[in-house]
């Protein structure tokens, strides 16, 4: 059985404060200091956020375009890569909301989503 909503899985470079923002409305989110992935490798990242069934959130356009587009050639499954541009963390949470309201978790896989 499949969870039917989105878990995040925020990259280091997103500001903590949005996990919190999103955890406050009963969703599901996870920075990298809180697993202990601090200072792990992108694709190391994407390891931790695929174990964890979550899409991760992330600052880092380029490296998780290109991770995806590995994973994509590959036939792997991500479970989505939302990229933000830095923001308020006020407005990338409110951002997130609405994806984590208009999207399950199967429709978010292999998706990339530019907020």
């Amino acid at each position: 059985m499949n969870d039917v909503f989105v878990k995040l899985y925020l990259d280091e470079d997103v500001d903590v404060l949005v996990a919190k923002l999103i955890r406050s409305t009963d969703f599901q989110a996870v920075t990298t200091d809180e697993v202990g992935r601090k200072g792990s490798t992108d694709p190391q990242q994407l390891e931790c956020a695929i174990s964890r069934q979550s899409a991760i959130v992330t600052h880092n356009r380029l490296d998780f375009e290109e991770l995806a587009q590995q994973y994509f050639a590959g036939g792997q499954t991500h479970y989505g890569v939302i990229v933000s541009v830095q923001r308020l963390p006020q407005e990338i949470a409110e951002r997130l909301l609405s994806i984590l309201n208009d999207f399950t978790a199967d429709e978010m896989k292999n998706q990339i989503i530019y907020i």
